[in-house]
C-alpha cells in the first residue's frame, strides 16, 4: 500500500501543531463542558432524567461508533480535506446545540457533533505523525497531544461552570463556532496537502465496525440507565459482540482493511489500548461523580464546582511540560507506570471520604496526586498507542487510540453508575464509584506492567 505523503510541505511546523492541538482541545472540551450545565438544560427544556442523559449519550454513541470510519476516511480521502470537513460539521453542530429549543433538537445536534468529533479526533493525531518528523519533535508533539486530552477534560468543567454561572450553558457551545472557523482558515493556509492513499473503502469493515461499535456503546449507555439486567442492554451488547466478531473476520481477510489487525501484533499498542480504555473511563467518571459531590454534598454552584478542579488542572499542566525530556531519559512506560500509580493513590485517598470531610482535607491531596499522574501519564499512553505503526496505518492507529478513549469514557460512567446504584446517599454513591475507579486503574496499571513496560524496555535496549 502506498504511504500517504504530503503534496506540499509545511514551513510552519509550530502553526501546524497549534491547529491540531486547538482543534483536538475543542473536541475534548465538549466531552466535559456540558456536565456543569446539565441542571440548567433540564430546567430550561423540561427534560426527563432519561432525556437529559441522552444529551450526553447521543454525542458519545455517535462519536464512539464512527471513530474507525473517520480514521480510515482521512487515509483514503486526504487528511487535510477530511480534517476541514470534520471541523465544519463540528462547528455547525455546536451552533445548533447552542440554539436548541427542544429535546429532539438538542439530542440530534449533539449526535451531529459526534460525527464531527469522530472525524477530527483520529485525523488530528494522524496529522501529528504524518507532518512532524520522528524523533525529539514528534515526542514533544505527541506529549502535547496527550496532555491536551487530560487538560481539556478537566478544564471543560471550569469553563462550563463559569459560563453556566455568568452567561448561559449555551455559551459553552457557541464559543466553538469562531474557534472552528479560525481553525478551518488556518488549516487551509498552513496544513500540507496529502495525496489520498490509493485503494478502496473497506465497505463491509466500515459498516460492521460502525454498527458493532454503535450497538456495543448503546448497550453500555443503556446499562447506566436501566442496569445490566435490562433486556435492551443484553441484546445490544450481544448484537454488538457478534457484529464485531464479523468485523474481525472481515479484517482478517480484507486486502485493505479499515483496521489492520497487524496493529495488534505489537504488545505495546495492545496494552496501550487496554490501559487507555480503563484510564479514560476512570477519569471521565471521576469528573462526572466529583461534580455531583461538589454540588450535591458541598452545595456549591456550577462555578464553584468548576473551580474545585483548578488545583488538579494546574498541577497536570505543569507536570506535562517536562514529559518530552523525561521520556527521552526514562522511556514512555516508566512515566506511564508512575502516572497510573499516582492516580490510583489519589482515588484510594478519596475512598475514605465522609460527608463531614472538608475539601482541603478530603479532595485537595487527591486532586494533586491525580493531576500529577495525568500530567505524567497522558502523553506516554498516547505515544504507546501509535508506537511503531507504519505510515499507511497512521490513521488506523490513531483511530484505535481514540476509540479506546471514547469507549472507555462511556464504559466508565455506565459501569460505575451501575456499581453504585444501591447506595442510599449521594456521598455513599460517589465513594463507591471512586472504589470502582481505583479497581479500573489497578487493572490499567497491571496491563502496563505486563505488556507496555517489557516492550518499551526491549526497544530502548535495542536502540541503545
Amino acid at each position: 500500500m502506498t504511504e500517504p505523503t504530503p503534496v506540499t510541505g509545511s514551513r510552519h511546523p509550530a502553526a501546524v501543531l497549534t491547529i491540531i492541538l486547538v482543534s483536538y482541545f475543542m473536541i475534548v472540551l465538549d466531552n466535559s463542558i456540558i456536565f456543569t450545565g446539565l441542571p440548567q438544560i433540564a430546567a430550561e427544556m423540561n427534560l426527563t432524567p432519561v432525556g437529559l442523559s441522552w444529551v450526553q449519550n447521543a454525542y458519545t454513541l455517535v462519536f464512539g461508533g464512527l471513530l474507525l470510519l473517520g480514521a480510515r476516511a482521512g487515509d483514503l480521502l486526504g487528511r487535510r480535506r477530511v480534517f476541514i470537513v470534520g471541523l465544519a460539521i463540528f462547528g455547525v453542530a455546536s451552533f445548533l446545540v447552542g440554539a436548541a429549543q427542544s429535546e429532539t433538537w438538542i439530542i440530534a445536534a449533539r449526535a451531529l457533533q459526534g460525527i464531527g468529533a469522530a472525524i477530527v479526533a483520529p485525523t488530528s493525531l494522524a496529522l501529528v505523525t504524518a507532518t512532524i518528523p520522528a524523533g525529539r519533535e514528534r515526542t514533544r508533539a505527541v506529549a502535547a497531544y496527550g496532555a491536551t486530552a487530560g487538560i481539556g477534560a478537566s478544564l471543560g468543567l471550569l469553563v462550563g461552570g463559569a459560563l453556566a454561572q455568568w452567561v448561559s450553558w449555551r455559551a459553552g457551545f457557541y464559543i466553538n463556532v469562531p474557534i472552528a472557523v479560525a481553525m478551518i482558515l488556518a488549516a487551509v493556509r498552513y496544513l500540507p496537502g496529502f495525496r489520498p492513499v490509493p485503494g478502496r473503502f473497506d465497505i463491509v469493515g466500515a459498516v460492521t465496525s460502525t454498527l458493532g461499535m454503535g450497538a456495543l456503546v448503546y448497550g453500555i449507555v443503556n446499562a447506566g440507565e436501566e442496569g445490566w439486567n435490562s433486556p435492551v442492554t443484553g441484546v445490544s451488547i450481544i448484537v454488538g459482540a457478534v457484529v464485531l466478531a464479523g468485523f474481525v473476520l472481515n479484517e482478517w481477510r480484507a486486502a485493505q482493511p479499515v483496521m489492520p489487525l497487524r496493529l495488534f501484533a505489537s504488545r505495546q499498542r495492545s496494552g496501550a489500548a487496554v490501559a487507555r480504555l480503563l484510564f479514560a473511563g476512570t477519569m471521565i467518571a471521576f469528573f462526572f461523580f466529583t461534580t455531583q459531590y461538589f454540588q450535591g454534598v458541598y452545595d456549591w454552584n456550577p462555578l464553584q464546582a468548576g473551580l474545585g478542579f483548578l488545583p488538579m488542572t494546574i498541577v497536570q499542566f505543569l507536570f506535562s511540560l517536562p514529559v518530552p525530556r523525561l521520556t527521552r531519559r526514562f522511556g514512555n512506560a516508566i512515566l506511564l507506570t508512575l502516572g497510573l500509580a499516582l492516580v490510583l493513590a489519589g482515588l484510594l485517598w478519596l475512598t475514605r471520604l465522609t460527608p463531614d470531610t472538608g475539601y482541603l482535607a478530603g479532595f485537595l491531596p487527591a486532586l494533586l496526586l491525580i493531576g500529577l499522574g495525568q500530567g505524567l501519564g497522558f502523553g506516554p499512553i498516547t505515544a504507546a498507542g501509535i508506537a511503531g505503526a507504519r505510515a499507511e496505518d497512521a490513521g488506523a492507529a490513531s483511530g484505535l487510540v481514540n476509540t479506546a478513549h471514547q469507549l472507555g469514557s462511556t464504559l466508565g460512567i455506565a459501569v460505575l453508575t451501575t456499581a453504585a446504584a444501591g447506595a442510599v446517599t449521594l456521598a455513599e454513591h460517589v465513594v463507591i464509584a471512586y472504589t470502582g475507579g481505583a479497581i479500573m486503574i489497578g487493572v490499567a496499571l497491571a496491563a502496563t506492567l505486563a505488556l507496555i513496560l517489557p516492550a518499551d524496555l526491549a526497544a530502548r535496549r535495542a536502540n541503545a
